[in-house]
This record gives structure tokens, C-alpha cells and sequence, in this order.
């Protein structure tokens, strides 16, 4: 029997395999995407929709090598991921290396392991056209939407600018939001806290909670203080002992969008640096001489478990923890209705491998992750925590103290998998009627508070609860926002840009039913169908198009209106003929411009604007710096101006790879002025380099950064410092 060819995605996961499946396989990399639309439209909307691909720029030499394998192998093996986009790429594999169907297999599995490879390899199938399309439409949809709005945005605020049929979405509930902090009125009212002490000295904290039977409800403090002095000096008894014991099951283990949550609040990481990290516990990393997949297949939004890795972690549990701390029996947990099921929730693939084991071999980043994952799965088999909750009611002179107390009886699975709770506290042993003195009683003014800006954490949340994008695009969707400079972190908190904001209010004129939760929503469940096989592909775009389109005809008539609609009249006059000035958009955001244009051509900067804070410190005082507008575009200056008159060029959003180092790379110039890219924090670090540093993950050894090259030849490339891997720029998706 011949060799046969296996076919992957990285060159990491084909590594990993390779050693697994060793000799009479030849595993390769097709390093992601090897075929996608060209840079122009590429879609024929007159036939049904029809896409014109094109090889991506850099994948010759990729493909010249999965060619000249192929044909020295009686049977090739498709074994890019299990969900749509995997699908995708195993099918334009198959079409540029003209695979026969005898010649050709699709194998798929949920985790990097000797046996889950061995299992697929003996169970292979042919691609899935279904899985082909869904994916085939998603693209299409995006690219029809990236490139008929995004020059909307151009002719009324300026070129470069982007809409995205998701992103867009996103952009707009972090608009509203903010529209609806803004117009909140806060109202005042106020709390009664009490400190009461029993016979042997110890304290119990209540707050006013009935008055003569009724909810208390106190909004003036003329009122709040008649209630103190009413009550100061009366005797006080418990009036009522409630307790209970109340049983909590553990979390479901992770799916995508939750691990992307809980490594934000818990590890302050990124949507893209959880994917980045979770990705290579994926594809495996060298442990004991052998490269080992760690975790199951990290883009999922399903919370099925296998039966073996149950089995497995409930023998952990009791080894590890003790019998009792075993759940009953195995629990499951089911899977929300819209879900694509496709994969295992995310998992480690052997319990057996503790993240303690482990920790030698892994990096800072991968021992936190694994260990939440590891927690979190192990957590789903183990018994429900036990809590003894008490709640007192303290009375006197018709006036209710409400006071809580919760203490752990059975700390069950939050022994692995922490739980935070604020309310447990343990109250002193009380009688009902048992008579309780009084340390302090205080009134205090509250305001009630507006909604909360979305983190990254809550806005995945809310996109996953409306069912909008998918487990793959989560961190892309919030990155692009980023990225495109629509949104800024203020305290980790998203808040929409005077950019990000005008771009929403242009689109909410003229395509708010488009870009709405609602019919994204619908978008992804019509995608579901063609997956299903249920729907045709060229139906479902056809039915977004047509109405589509026919708004855009409708918005190219009302181009001048839209410009003008943006434009702000100013009492500002005109330092060169005393005409009014006006704010308009450019190049680098918002400037004055003469009325009397194209008469008088004067235009400035705005003065006055809120500088926004970046997030880079001054080299000389430490102070934040700010993002300023100058002559030349933007550029950072120091907060501590004018007694600081230190700037610097914008970041390329690219962080400083020397070792104990936390400044960034920018653009400067040598002294014979020639561009080049050093760090802000020159002249402690001297890193420097002279090509362009992008902020893309290697798809080879998951550097944090890459450079871009450019060829007489080729064009454009980005390629490794580290690893010297090549790909180009336009394996990036047109919009999410």
C-alpha cells in the first residue's frame, strides 16, 4: 500500500499528527485559507450570485508542495476543522489540486489526540456541500454588504472607512447604549443601615426594609432623618429566623463565548488573546518528548460531553477529592436551541493531565487557560455546593430590618472550580424575639445608576444571546471595532468614538432595518437552514439582495443630504473673510472649514475637543498620553501639557517583543530619513526594525506579531521575525 496524504490547517496541528500517525502518512499544512474572492467585488450578481475565486497571494509555493505530495499518494485525507469554514477550505483544496472523489476523504475530529485521530481516520467521509454553502453564503452576504455600504461611507465622511453586516450591529448596541447613559436622570433616594450588636458583642448589619407592613421606600432626606431619629433609642428584637438550605449545580463547561467571558473577567484577557492561547492547547504542545493536543476543538457552542471524558473526569473526582464530592450521577447538560451543535463543548482531553503536571511545560498564558478549562469540566461531574442561608428581620416601633446570612455546609464542585459570591457571611447564633441593641443607625443618599457600558465580556454575551455571529467570530467582530478606531476602552469598558458615532447615526438613516439585531439574527438562523440542506445558498442571498440593493439606489440620490446632514453650523468666524466656519469630516476626523468654500479655502483644527486617552504612557513623566489632532494628522501628546511637552507618532498596535519591556512600537525616522519602527520606550529599549509590524498572530508559531514586505513581483506579504513563515494580507475576511 502507497503513502496517503493528510492535510491540515497549521503546520503546529500537522506536527502533532504526524507523529501520531507516522509512517505511510505525510502530513501537511495548507496554513488556513488557500483560495478566497479577489480584491474587486468577485460576484456575479446578475447569475445567481455566482463567486470568482482567486488563489491568495503568497500560497503558491503552499500549494506547488500539496500538488507535488498529492501526486505521490494514493489517497489524500481533507482534515481542516469541523465547521464551515473548515468545510470551505477542505473543498478549495480539493478544487485546486483537482482531487478525483476516489482519491479523495474527509475526515473531521473534536481534539488532537492518538485515539480521536486513529477513530476518524478509520471513519472517513466526503465533503459537506451543505456545510460548503452555509459557508459560501456567510461570504458572499459579507462581501456583498463590506463593499456596496462601506463607499457610502466614503462620499459623506471620508474614504477608508468600512461597514460590516455584523460588525455593524455590534457598533450599534454600543451606540444606543451609550445614547441611553446619556439620557438617564438619575433618582435619588435614600437607604437606613443599621449596626446592631447582641448580648455577647457581636454585630449584625440590616437595612430598612418594611415600614408598618409596607416596602420602604424613602426618596427625601428630610424623611430619612425623621426615620433615625424615630428609632434612636427604641429596643429592637429578632422578629423572624428563616433559615434554608439551598443547593447549587455548577456551570455548564465551556463553549465558546463563555470561556471568551470567563478569561475576561477572571485573567483580564482579550477575546483574540483567549482564541490565541486556546488554539495552541488545540493543536498541541510538546510535552514529555510528544506533541499533545490539550484541549478539544475551542469554536463551539455546544455543551455536549463525551461519555468516556465523563466517565474519565467522575474517576478523577473520586480519587482526588473523595466520593462525596462525585455528582450522583453523570450530568449533561443541554445545548441551547439555535446551536449548531457541531462540536464537544470545550474540554481538556484527558483529566488525567492536571494542570500542576503540566505547568512545567507550558507558558504563563497556557497554564491559566488550561487550568480554567480543566477546572470548569471537572466541576460539571462533582455534587451540587450546599448553602445554609439565614435571613432576620429586626423590628422595632413597626420598622423591619432585613439581615442575611449565608454560610457553606458542602463546598461540593466549587472545590475545583471557584465560584465568586459576596453574600456568604455568617451571622451569630439568634433566637426569634431575642432582643438586639444598637451600635450606629445612619441614613444615606444613593442615586440610581445607568445602564453599564458593554465590556468585551458582556457584549459577546448579548451578540450570543441574540444570536448574532458565531463561536468563530466573537473575538473578530470585536477586534474589528477596535481596529477600525469605532469604539475606545475606557476602564475596560467600550465606549463609541465621535467616529464610531457618526458612522452609526449615517448608517441608522439609511439602512437601520439591515443593521438590526432582529434581522441579523434571522440572517444566522437562514444560514443554519442552508447548513441543514433545507434552503438553496443563491435563494437566501437573493432574498437580502434585492431589497437591498434597491435601498442603495435609493441612498446614491441622497448622497449631498447625507453629507450635509453631518455638517455643524458654528459661531466661529472665518480668520480670512469672517464667513461662519463649519465642522466637516476628513482624512484625520473633524475639522473647521469655511462656509464660503470653494471661494475661501480656509480651514483649522478643531480646538476645544476632548482629547482621547490612549493607552500608552508619557516616557518622560509616566502621565497617559492622548490622541491629538495636529497639522499632520494625529499623533500622542502628554497629558501633563503644558508642563509636559512631550509627543510621539502613533502606535501600530503592536506591543514591544523585548522581554520585560511594556512599550510599543512606533514609526519614526533615522537621521537620514528613512522610516523605521522602534519602541516608546527608546532609550531604555533600543528594539528596532525597518519593516512595517502588523498586529496578526503567526498561523505558525503564534508570534504576536508579523511584518509586512512588500515584492516587485508579489505585492504585499506579511512575514515571521520568529519563524520566517509567509502569508498574505488578504487572508484577513473583508468584514464580520
Amino acid at each position: 500500500m502507497g503513502k496517503s496524504l493528510v492535510i491540515v490547517e497549521s503546520k503546529a496541528k500537522a506536527k502533532t499528527i504526524n507523529k501520531i500517525l507516522g509512517r505511510g502518512f505525510t502530513v501537511k499544512a495548507s496554513i488556513g485559507h488557500v483560495r478566497d474572492l479577489p480584491k474587486k467585488l468577485g460576484i456575479d450578481t446578475e447569475n445567481g450570485f455566482k463567486p470568482t475565486y482567486v488563489t491568495i497571494r503568497g500560497k503558491g509555493k503552499v500549494l506547488k508542495e500539496l500538488k507535488e505530495a498529492a501526486s505521490k499518494s494514493d489517497m489524500v485525507y481533507l482534515a481542516s476543522d469541523f465547521d464551515r469554514e473548515g468545510e470551505a477550505i477542505a473543498w478549495h483544496i480539493a478544487e485546486l489540486l483537482k482531487l478525483p472523489p476516489e482519491k479523495m476523504r474527509r475526515v473531521v475530529f473534536n481534539e488532537i489526540t492518538k485515539r480521536a485521530i486513529l477513530s476518524a481516520m478509520e471513519h472517513p467521509g466526503q465533503i459537506d456541500m451543505d456545510k460548503v454553502d452555509a459557508q459560501q453564503a456567510r461570504r458572499v452576504l459579507d462581501r456583498l454588504v463590506g463593499y456596496e455600504v462601506s463607499p457610502v461611507l466614503w462620499k459623506t465622511i471620508y474614504y477608508g472607512l468600512s461597514a460590516g453586516r455584523v460588525q455593524s450591529v455590534a457598533l450599534r448596541l454600543i451606540c444606543e447604549r451609550e445614547s441611553e447613559i446619556e439620557a438617564f436622570v438619575a433618582e435619588e433616594y435614600w437607604t437606613i443601615d443599621a449596626v446592631f450588636v447582641t448580648k455577647d458583642g457581636d454585630e449584625v448589619e440590616g437595612r430598612l426594609e418594611r415600614i408598618d407592613g409596607k416596602k420602604a421606600r424613602i426618596t427625601e432626606g428630610e424623611r430619612a432623618h425623621e426615620i433615625v431619629k424615630r428609632l434612636a433609642g427604641k429596643d429592637f428584637h429578632v422578629a423572624s429566623l428563616k433559615q434554608k438550605t439551598r443547593k447549587v449545580n455548577p456551570f455548564p463547561p465551556f463553549i465558546t463565548s463563555t470561556l471568551q467571558r470567563a478569561a475576561a473577567n477572571r485573567m483580564r484577557f482579550t477575546s483574540k488573546r483567549t482564541m490565541a492561547v486556546a488554539q495552541q492547547l488545540y493543536e498541541g504542545l510538546p510535552i514529555g518528548g510528544e506533541n499533545v493536543g490539550l484541549i478539544t476543538y475551542m469554536r463551539t457552542d455546544s455543551t455536549r460531553m463525551a461519555g468516556e471524558a465523563v466517565a474519565e473526569a467522575r474517576d478523577h473526582i473520586a480519587s482526588a477529592f473523595g466520593k462525596e464530592y462525585q455528582a450522583e450521577k453523570p450530568r449533561h447538560y443541554r445545548t441551547k436551541k439555535g446551536a449548531q451543535d457541531a462540536h464537544e463543548a470545550i474540554r481538556p482531553t484527558s483529566v488525567t493531565r492536571t494542570p500542576e503536571s503540566l505547568k512545567p511545560h507550558l507558558t504563563t498564558d497556557q497554564f491559566r487557560l488550561y487550568q480554567l478549562i480543566w477546572r470548569r469540566f471537572v466541576a460539571t461531574q462533582m455534587a451540587q455546593a450546599v448553602y445554609e442561608n439565614t435571613t432576620l428581620m429586626i423590628e422595632a416601633d413597626g420598622h423591619g430590618f432585613k439581615a442575611t446570612g449565608s454560610v457553606v455546609a458542602f463546598p461540593g464542585w466549587t472545590s475545583a472550580y471557584s465560584a465568586v459570591r459576596t453574600d456568604v457571611k455568617e451571622l451569630p447564633a439568634l433566637k426569634e424575639g431575642e432582643a438586639l441593641g444598637t451600635r450606629s443607625i445612619d441614613a444615606n443618599q444613593r442615586f440610581t445608576k445607568p445602564p453599564a457600558r458593554y465590556s468585551e465580556a458582556t457584549l459577546i454575551k448579548t451578540l450570543e444571546s441574540n444570536g448574532i455571529g458565531r463561536p468563530s467570530t466573537y473575538a473578530t467582530i470585536v477586534e474589528t471595532l477596535k481596529k477600525r478606531k469605532y469604539v475606545s476602552l475606557d476602564k475596560r469598558l467600550f465606549a463609541p468614538t465621535e467616529l464610531g458615532r457618526t458612522v452609526w447615526n449615517l448608517l441608522e438613516q439609511v439602512f437601520s432595518d439591515i443593521f438590526n439585531v432582529d434581522f441579523t439574527a434571522q440572517m444566522e438562523s437562514e444560514l443554519d437552514r442552508v447548513e441543514s440542506g433545507e434552503d438553496a445558498w443563491a435563494d437566501v442571498v437573493g432574498e437580502f439582495y434585492r431589497p437591498f440593493k434597491s435601498r442603495l439606489d435609493d441612498v446614491e440620490g441622497r448622497i449631498e443630504d447625507l453629507k450635509q446632514s453631518l455638517i455643524k453650523e458654528t459661531r466661529i468666524p472665518c480668520e480670512r473673510c469672517g464667513s461662519v466656519m463649519v465642522e466637516k469630516w476628513g482624512r484625520n476626523g473633524r475639522f473647521l472649514a469655511c462656509s464660503a468654500y470653494p471661494k475661501c479655502k480656509f480651514s483649522r483644527p478643531v480646538e476645544g475637543e476632548e482629547p482621547q486617552e490612549f493607552d500608552v504612557k508619557c516616557v518622560e513623566c509616566g502621565a497617559p498620553m492622548l490622541l491629538k489632532h495636529g497639522r499632520f494628522g494625529q499623533f500622542l501628546g502628554c497629558s501633563n501639557y503644558p508642563e509636559c511637552k512631550t509627543t510621539m507618532p502613533l502606535p501600530t498596535g503592536v506591543a514591544c517583543p523585548q522581554e520585560n519591556c511594556d512599550g510599543a512600537l512606533v514609526k519614526r525616522r533615522s537621521k537620514r530619513g528613512r522610516t523605521f519602527y522602534g519602541c516608546t520606550r527608546y532609550p531604555e529599549c533600543s528594539y528596532a526594525i525597518w519593516d512595517k509590524p502588523v498586529p496578526v498572530t503567526c498561523p505558525s508559531c503564534q508570534a504576536g506579531f508579523m511584518v509586512e514586505k512588500t515584492g516587485k513581483s508579489r505585492g504585499k506579504k506579511l512575514v515571521c521575525l520568529e519563524c520566517g513563515e509567509r502569508t498574505s494580507p488578504e487572508r484577513e475576511a473583508d468584514d464580520v
